[in-house]
């Protein structure tokens, strides 16, 4: 499956499939293909070539797109429509919505049931636009960049409904900028550079796939060395991304360099993420490569 527009392409040909019960997140800097990626698994947009399944069909078919639900990255709520009525609004499109006192408690929002969306915070906007998802009790949810502009404690609130669908073997793919949030709550990563699938796999295994260790220590200042591939200063440590911490520790060592608080530890998701982005950036795919098919909750669902 790809997808061009006016020429150019914003998705290259990808074979990627997401089973019953997975939760997936989908990482990539601005401009990977993520929104388009998830435009075309909803059913928004028709794949330039390939096909795209969703529970073994044409996404565009509603028999299909009611088994899911979506929050996308923006969403525009009618700013004179009460919290309740917009709820009602989006449960009148099922036949078995989840009771609107129900859904709106899950989410925080039963004491705000009749207050215009208008007057809403931006994290009430973003939690509403989230709970709307689950309304119609899909088996698959679409969540993109769920809990921006949300607090700490209403983020991890929303990473507790995530993880409860989940574990009631519903299928999540989730995007986000947090990474924290896809460590928390991923069992599968899906990195996005350029338009291509960069890395598939654990999260474990996507840090492993950089061979990156994190060597951190107080120093004023650390010698060029080599084997280092990234240096930054955060509250006066140094923090070294490094594929061989022992090499480079030795280094530091032999350099005499002055240092103290000496750490390593293995890289986290965002350290691993930016560097296979910057080692996949360049890759082109030859020309005439086949369109692939993508399919979405197949398995038990399908």
């Amino acid at each position: 499956m790809s997808r061009s527009y006016d020429g150019k392409t914003a998705l290259h040909p990808i074979d990627l499939e997401v089973r019953a019960g997975e939760l997936v997140g989908l990482l990539g800097p601005n401009g990977a293909g993520k929104s388009t990626l998830l435009s075309l698994l909803v059913g928004l947009r028709r794949p330039s070539s390939g096909h795209c399944e969703l529970f073994g069909g044409d996404p565009r078919r509603p028999v299909h797109r009611r088994l899911i639900g979506v929050t996308p990255q923006e969403t525009g709520l009618p700013p004179t429509l009460r919290v309740g009525e917009v709820a009602d609004f989006a449960a009148a499109h099922y036949e078995n919505p989840v009771p609107r006192g129900e859904l709106l408690d899950r989410f925080g929002l039963l004491d705000k049931e009749r207050r215009q969306t208008g007057g809403l915070s931006g994290g009430e906007k973003r939690r509403l636009a989230v709970a709307l998802a689950f309304v119609g009790r899909p088996r698959m949810v679409f969540l993109d960049e769920p809990t921006t502009g949300l607090d700490v404690e209403t983020r991890r609130t929303l990473w507790e409904v995530i993880r409860a669908f989940h574990s009631e073997g519903g299928t999540v793919l989730l995007t986000s900028h947090y990474l924290e949030e896809i460590e928390h709550l991923a069992n599968r990563v899906v990195v996005l550079t350029r338009g291509r699938v960069a890395a598939d796999d654990t999260v474990d295994a996507l840090r492993g796939l950089v061979h990156a260790q994190r060597v951190s220590l107080l120093a004023d200042e650390v010698p060029p060395l080599p084997g280092i591939l990234s240096s930054e200063r955060v509250d006066g440590r140094v923090h070294l991304l490094t594929p061989d911490a022992d090499a480079l520790v030795r280094d530091l060592v032999n350099s005499r360099a002055p240092f103290s608080g000496l750490e390593v530890r293995s890289a986290t998701l965002e350290e691993a993420f930016l560097t296979l982005a910057d080692e996949t950036g360049a890759d082109d795919t030859p020309a005439g490569a086949p369109a692939a098919t993508t399919q979405w909750g197949s398995g038990p669902w399908r």
